[in-house]
Parts: structure tokens; sequence; C-alpha cells
């Protein structure tokens, strides 16, 4: 990718209410800057500041490069969407929670979803772990499930406000995400298969 500095638009950024990050836009330069000037931005202006790492090895020169950018979103993340395999590498901790507790303690990101393929979701916030349960489709392919997750997530924290979180409506949040991410998996591609609110009510 080669998007730099003065190609980002700052001025939509700082009326944004959201900014979303991951390391695929850190695997190389000039957009390895870019993004680090966006967020440098997005934190100055207020904005809800969300990461997804999304690793994806056969894009780095090596994995410690890319365990040190997502380091580096630990460290400026308000809610961090994290994978089962992604917490184990990053942490070095075979138990998810142990490898939350790890982040937790190091980084203190606010709000932390863990997700967990079928196996469902979780929530940590503050002393809260929140888990819900995948839901059973007929997958066809994963492409866009995790994306899909964290933007109905993205949403509820938008709706509840980070400050606002409880049991409840974080037992929703993770409803809600897992029935989207497991609708899109149910059709070939990614962004033709999003589904619509009333089909992912339908199925929770």
């Amino acid at each position: 990718m080669m998007l730099s500095e003065g190609e980002v638009d700052y001025e939509m950024i700082r009326r944004s209410k959201v900014f979303h990050f991951g390391t695929l836009s850190m695997t190389d330069e000039p957009v390895k800057s870019a993004t680090k000037k966006a967020l440098e931005e997005a934190k100055k202006a207020g904005c809800l500041i969300t990461f997804d790492p999304n690793l994806r090895p056969p894009l780095w020169k090596s994995l410690d490069d890319a365990k040190e950018m997502m380091e580096y979103g630990f460290r400026y993340c308000d809610m961090l969407k994290i994978s089962d395999n992604e917490i184990q590498f990053v942490s070095g901790k075979e138990d998810y929670d142990e490898g939350i507790r790890y982040l937790q303690e190091k980084y203190h990101i606010p709000v932390i979803f863990l997700t967990m393929g079928k196996e469902g979701s979780r929530a940590y916030y503050k002393d809260l772990r929140v888990e819900r349960a995948g839901y059973e489709v007929r997958a066809i392919e994963t492409t866009g499930a995790g994306d899909t997750f964290c933007g109905c997530v993205i949403n509820g924290l938008l709706k509840y406000g980070i400050e606002n979180l409880n049991e409840k409506n974080l037992g929703e949040i993770l409803s809600y995400a897992n029935a989207a991410a497991a609708l899109i998996t149910t059709k070939k591609g990614a962004i033709r298969s999003m589904p619509e609110p009333s089909q992912v009510e339908e199925i929770i």
C-alpha cells in the first residue's frame, strides 16, 4: 500500500467519532507512517480508537515486526478486538483469560473483545468477563467474519458508550456481533455478503 502522510484527510479524521486501524496498513512504508500520523491526529481529536491486529504472517518480513506493531496498537487503543490465535501469539499464553489479563495489566486497554471462531466470543471490561456462544450455520467461507464482528462491536460501543458498559449490554453486543459474523460465512465474498440488521435479529 502506497498511501502517504500527505494523502490522508486529517480534517475528516478530526470530525469522526471513531478511528479504526489494524496492522495490515503497518507492514511497509509509506503507509506505516501514514497510519501512525492518522492515529496521532485521531487521538488528539478525542476519537474512540479501535484496533484489530488482523495478523497475516505472509505479509510480514518477520513475525517480530508483526508483534512490534501489534504492541504499538495496544498502547493507543480504547477497544481491542483480538482473535484466539492472536492472543496466544502476542502473549505467549495458551489460556485465553491469562493472555487477556497480560494485555490488561501491561497496556490498560479499557475493553477487549476476543473472538473464538464457532465457539463464540468474550468481552473483558474492568472486572467483567462476558461470554456468548456462536451460532450454528452452514459456513461456506470465513472471509469478512472478523471485520463484520468488529464493525458490530464498534456500533454497539457508539450506541452504549464505552463508559457505560455492563454485563447486559456487553452480552447484547456479543450476541449481535456473533450472529452477523456467522451469517457472513454462509455466502461467498465479504462486502456483498454483509447481512441486514433484520437478518441478524432473526437468528438471535
